[in-house]
């Protein structure tokens, strides 16, 4: 009797502990199974070219402000917006009713002017002989050379009314002082204008000049700590890429050209000035880009930015490790400046598996995942 209780006994527990076995290995399949599928990176040490963006506004190479010289209506508007124009081509006419009346009214002055002189010197030559004869005194004959000058004076005064009257007409015509592309036109037929009126603004852009700023770090780091000077730093530079407002590259390459010796105490900035060719004119003075600089990085280790996150200004990236399971590692980068990559320079070695999909969302640390090859 005891003795099959025992077997029974043992039997119970036999299958109780295959039960739990099963259950175990149950649990740890679906648990598997649960894990989520997540892409990773094997990292590996590579030389690769980074480009460093920075903002910039395009300007062309010479900006020139149309504004009239003299005030009155604006009788006609020669060009449209965006037009080509050549140096010296009429752009705007401005009343010159008022204007050739002046010039008028100044040259008759000078012809009474003239006439003037011409009666004045012929009384003082006649005076001259009458002095030499003794007839008249010196001071009759004085009286008369006085009002010679006086006649030539007036002469001289009514001339310059005739050039001034001539420029001012000269100026209702308002030509383009340089070769460009003709701006907004805001005023129009009928409009008043004065000195003070800008008509719109000629751009000159054959060679597109791209603005921006870099800090005094950058800077630093340019001319290798002031070791070189900035027109060597600035010949060493390779050429620059413009990304366009709408993510596109521009098609032709340009170069630095400029650097501020001084920086903004402001902002702590040195302005810096890139030329790049706009032989098509696609380029518009005002628009905006990026102005991309390549530089070499050797033999270093890259990662996305998304497969990093950030825990009190320190940056942890997950790395896969055995039985699929995830865990945290603290990495140290050096921002590329594209705004899409980091280059680590501790905490990572070549061959590790990082995680680059779900970071600071769904990733968890000791979490199992399936992993992904990207």
């Amino acid at each position: 009797m005891n003795k099959k209780f025992l077997i029974y006994g043992a039997g119970i527990f036999a299958v109780a502990a295959i039960l739990t076995t099963s259950c175990k290995k149950g649990q740890d399949q679906q648990q598997g199974d649960q894990a989520p599928e997540l892409a990773t990176l094997e990292v590996v040490e590579e030389s690769t070219t980074l480009e460093t963006a920075y903002p910039a506004t395009l300007h062309g190479k010479n900006d020139v402000e149309i504004r009239p010289q003299i005030s009155g209506f604006l009788t006609k508007v020669h060009v449209r917006e965006g037009q080509q124009v050549n140096a010296g081509q009429v752009l705007f006419t401005i009343d010159q009713v008022s204007l050739q009346a002046a010039l008028d009214a100044a040259e008759a002055s000078v012809k009474v002017a003239q006439a003037n002189v011409n009666v004045a010197r012929t009384q003082a030559n006649n005076d001259k002989i009458l002095l030499d004869k003794n007839i008249i005194s010196p001071s009759a004959y004085q009286t008369s050379a006085d009002q010679l000058n006086a006649a030539q004076a007036q002469l001289a005064q009514a001339q310059a009314q005739v050039v001034s009257a001539r420029k001012n007409l000269s100026y209702s015509v308002v030509t383009a002082p340089t070769s460009g592309v003709v701006g907004t036109i805001d005023y129009k037929e009928g409009a008043l204008v004065s000195p003070s009126t800008l008509l719109t603004i000629i751009s000159n852009n054959g060679d597109m000049e791209a603005y921006f700023s870099m800090n005094e770090k950058e800077v630093l780091a340019l001319t290798n700590n002031g070791q070189r000077t900035l027109n060597e730093a600035l010949a060493a530079l390779p050429p620059v890429s413009l990304m366009l407002a709408n993510g596109e590259m521009y098609a032709q390459k340009g170069k630095i050209i400029s650097l501020s010796g001084v920086l903004n105490q402001s902002t702590g900035s040195a302005e810096v000035k890139a030329s790049f060719p706009n032989t098509n004119g696609m380029l518009r003075s005002g628009s905006t880009g990026q102005v991309l600089i390549p530089t070499m990085a050797p033999s270093s280790i890259i990662i996305p930015q998304k497969a990093t996150f950030e825990v009190q200004d320190m940056k942890f990236c997950y790395v896969l490790g055995d039985s699929s399971k995830v865990h945290s590692t603290p990495v140290t980068v050096t921002n590329t400046g594209d705004g899409k990559s980091y280059i680590v320079t501790s905490g990572l070695k070549p061959g590790d598996v990082i995680v680059t999909e779900g970071v600071g969302i769904t990733v968890k640390d000791g979490m199992v995942i399936k992993p992904k090859k990207q």
